[in-house]
């Protein structure tokens, strides 16, 4: 079982960046896709970003579109998602996990335990 840990959440103002990290305890990371989703209060997980093993394919919920920007580092066993231009509503817990490359949740069996992400106005 892979294991993986998120971090570079905090708070940022509107506008601004932050980059998210999620990494791997092992190499095995190179063999899954890997997803980050977000989960705000009283609201369901929802889906950002996943990225497949190669890290030459990427989508991305509608919402981030052109906003946010995943990659992969396959050499640190890391998975990134740069966060430009935040807004308010983007303010959640986010969460990377391993798995078939979907947007649903239920596709990724590794779960981080999330890292939070506030943005004020």
């Amino acid at each position: 079982q892979v294991r993986l840990v998120e971090s570079g959440g905090g708070l940022v103002q509107a506008g601004g960046s932050l980059r998210l990290s999620c990494a791997a305890s092992g190499r095995i990371l190179r063999s899954y896709a890997v997803g980050w989703f977000r989960q705000a209060p009283g609201k369901e997980r929802d889906f950002v970003a996943t990225i497949n093993w190669t890290g030459d394919t990427t989508y991305y919920a509608d919402s981030v579109k052109g906003r946010f920007t995943i990659s992969r580092d396959t050499a640190k066993n890391t998975v990134y998602l740069q966060m430009n231009s935040l807004r308010p509503e983007d303010t959640a817990v986010y969460y990377c996990a391993a798995g078939a490359m979907t947007r649903n949740s239920e596709s990724y069996g590794a779960w981080g335990q999330g890292t939070q992400v506030t943005v004020s106005s």
